[in-house]
């Protein structure tokens, strides 16, 4: 079954499935049930840590720190994780490092006994994630030159959103049957332990994912160049512009335009919409390019007025295109910044572009939060311009002739 389903997958890969492309695409398919167990954990976790802080005596303000904050940390380090990557050329030990900090942290929290204890695990989490980040994508990006960078990390992001599904829904389950926030985060333990096994075995199966590539790589060191700053301007303003699913589902439960019981459904139906969309987009901006983030920013744009103004079959719509947005973020976002550098240069250009993505967001989000408190209309006036700001950037790119899909194999 299993052996069928790569068959099928290396068939549809560009350029007919070579040898070294199918290397590639079962790196990438390791790396992706390594994503899909790591998103079971953590997002599992994620979903329930807000009402378990607030059970262990935490005050709104603190969970709001805590989350906000730890949000915040774990992008700003990716810069340092990546700029680390590529000095050292070590990264498999950072990326193994970061995984082991991020799977303990969360089994860790059932014996989290004081708020503190629990924030600290947390934020834990985040920095974890930070470190292991960029030195995993530049990986991906080396495997991917190849199949495709769309392809590979369109893959890659549909078993990362398909954990993303499943975590929240174990952990709902547990309560359901348990009612113990300790016993939904000592089952995690199981995809944690999971995640670090399927690691392992990658790490001995491809000691060196960076010869995947069949052409020789670039080995310049110059400064990154012009077009990825203004890119990374205009994925700042689509970051800025995107609301967080904790305020749309804060919205649902004020506005009572969705009942309480099916905002877990809008968001678990957002992450299929993710980890489908993310699959055909990859092949997409391995044919078309960077221009395909223009229409794709003004379709998902338009999640924030259905959202937030609209009746609850329109607020489901809208949660949709939020997720399909949020799967060109992860996917298609991200493989373009490996076609705009340097190889020598990749995990530093992805540790800075998670960082200005993360300050980005934060700050948009925060601004959002207080525009809800003013004005809805505000709000969603607010979202859809500095998402529509973000497409002269795109097409100015784009212009340049970045060459977002003709340093991919994918290309023809």
């Amino acid at each position: 079954m299993i052996g069928g389903r790569l068959q099928q997958l290396e068939a549809a890969m560009p350029g007919g499935g070579t040898v070294g492309s199918r290397s590639a695409l079962r790196f990438v398919l390791l790396i992706g049930v390594v994503s899909l167990f790591a998103d079971m954990t953590y997002e599992g976790a994620r979903s329930v840590t807000g009402p378990y802080l607030a059970v262990l005596g935490a005050s709104a303000t603190a969970v709001g720190i805590v989350a906000g904050g730890g949000e915040l940390l774990g992008y700003a380090l990716r810069i340092v994780s990546g700029r680390l990557s590529d000095v050292t050329g070590r990264y498999w030990p950072i990326t193994l490092t970061g995984y082991v900090l991020q799977m303990a942290a969360v089994p860790a929290l059932a014996l989290a006994g004081s708020w503190p204890a629990a924030a600290f695990l947390i934020v834990l989490e985040r920095v974890g994630k930070a470190m292991r980040n960029p030195p995993r994508d530049a990986m991906l990006a080396h495997a991917t030159r190849e199949m495709g960078r769309g392809w590979g990390f369109g893959v890659h992001e549909a078993l990362d959103q398909l954990g993303a599904l499943i975590g929240p829904l174990v952990a709902a389950a547990v309560l359901a049957a348990r009612a113990q926030y300790q016993a939904a985060f000592a089952v995690l333990l199981i995809p944690a332990l999971l995640t670090l096994a399927i690691l392992a075995l990658a790490r001995i199966t491809y000691p060196d994912p960076t010869g995947l590539a069949a052409r020789p790589l670039d080995v310049q060191t110059a400064g990154l160049p012009r077009e990825l700053w203004i890119y990374m301007a205009a994925t700042m303003l689509v970051a800025a512009g995107f609301a967080d699913f904790s305020l749309m589902a804060f919205h649902f439960q004020q506005a009572r335009t969705v009942p309480a019981d099916w905002v877990p459904l809008f968001y678990a139906s957002a992450m299929a919409a993710s980890g489908l969309g993310s699959l055909g987009l990859g092949r997409l901006f391995d044919r078309a390019g960077i221009v395909v983030l223009v229409p794709l920013t003004l379709v998902s744009a338009v999640f924030a007025p259905l959202v937030f103004l609209g009746a609850p079959p329109a607020a489901f719509v809208g949660t949709l295109l939020w997720g399909l947005g949020m799967g060109v973020h992860e996917s298609i976002m991200a493989a373009a910044v490996a076609g705009m550098v340097s190889a020598r240069r990749i995990a530093s250009a992805y540790g800075l572009f998670n960082l200005l993505y993360g300050a980005a967001w934060f700050l948009g989000s925060a601004m959002m939060g207080i525009l809800y408190d003013v004005s809805l209309p505000a709000l969603v006036a607010f979202s859809v311009a500095v998402e529509l700001l973000a497409v002269p950037l795109i097409v100015l790119v784009h212009r340049g002739r970045v060459p977002a899909a003709a340093n991919q194999g994918g290309a023809r």
